[in-house]
């Protein structure tokens, strides 16, 4: 199954710009605000999306993040950690060394008292030491129907563990550069979960972010071989996380696409009906995350296909 009905969810309690994870990643904003007040917004936000996901039938397991370590960006564990059918769970190297530390081994028990089945573990922490990097489902897009893993190379996503994560996860690797303008500049994104996502059926994406044109072409093949229609947004519509998306199940299996508000009101009205063609839309406000955090919707759900005990 390309979506499920169960979401893992970090509570924050220190919320913050992240000061190591700014220097590439260009969606993040300060705030002239305290961080108290910050963080408080935050939490105000994360509930209000807990509280709508539920209310349409998604089950979503809350954790509350500690105080101790320090961990600004714990609200995004999609980052660190992937769960996968066969009962395997992923553990990934991430770029800023403040984002370690937001694994947590209790995670592991949580979910097995829940009533998730985790058979194996698949390590690539190590890496960090040799300063490579590969953040989860920040830097994997997975279709999982088809067997493909997309990957916008990147300074946290680096080529060789993809294409080994690809070889022991059984995915056929789709690689490209993905692109914004900074300052006059074309920078990498740092994550590809900010300039597409996938669904069943169609995907969002943001093509113009990929600047060479073979590369582009090969991802539309793909996308069209796996038979997703492609639903092109632009690089001010990817600015306001409209390609940070997901794909869930709430009552009944119905299926609804998760984005935050800021994303829904900068799409067209034709893009909303497209969307809604195949699935509702859950859209909640997320400004103080997306400002200071530099990611939304997606990045604060990691989806759990686990099967059950």
């Amino acid at each position: 199954m390309q979506s499920t009905n169960s979401i893992l969810m970090i509570r924050p309690v220190s919320f913050r710009m992240n000061e190591q994870t700014a220097v590439n990643n260009y969606f993040q904003e300060d705030i002239d605000l305290k961080n108290a007040t910050i963080n408080l917004r935050a939490q105000e936000e994360f509930d209000a999306m807990v509280s709508l996901l539920r209310e349409n039938g998604v089950t979503v397991i809350v954790v509350d993040d500690t105080l101790q370590p320090d961990t600004p960006d714990a609200i995004f564990p999609n980052n660190w950690i992937s769960f996968h059918e066969d009962g395997t769970v992923g553990l990934y190297p991430m770029f800023a060394e403040n984002r370690r530390k937001e694994r947590r081994d209790d995670i592991f028990d949580i979910l097995e008292q829940k009533g998730f089945r985790i058979d194996t573990v698949v390590d690539y922490t190590s890496a960090e030491v040799e300063g490579i990097f590969l953040e989860a489902t920040g830097s994997i897009v997975l279709d999982r129907i088809d067997r493909k893993a997309y990957c916008a190379l990147s300074d946290r996503a680096h080529e060789d563990l993809f294409i080994e994560f690809c070889e022991d996860f059984e995915y056929f690797p789709v690689i490209f550069t993905a692109n914004q303008s900074v300052g006059g500049k074309r920078m990498p994104i740092y994550h590809t979960n900010v300039m597409m996502c996938l669904a069943d059926d169609f995907s969002i994406i943001c093509l113009d972010a990929i600047d060479d044109k073979k590369e582009r072409r090969n991802v539309i093949d793909h996308l069209k071989k796996s038979g997703k229609e492609i639903l092109s947004i632009s690089e001010a519509q990817m600015h306001h996380f409209a390609g940070n998306m997901l794909q869930v199940l709430g009552f009944g299996d119905k299926k609804y696409m998760v984005m935050s508000s800021a994303a829904y009101q900068s799409l067209t009205k034709q893009q909303v009906e497209h969307i809604q063609s195949y699935c509702g839309i859950i859209h909640s406000s997320l400004k103080t995350i997306e400002t200071c955090g530099g990611g939304s919707a997606r990045c604060m759900m990691a989806e759990i296909f686990l099967p059950k005990a």
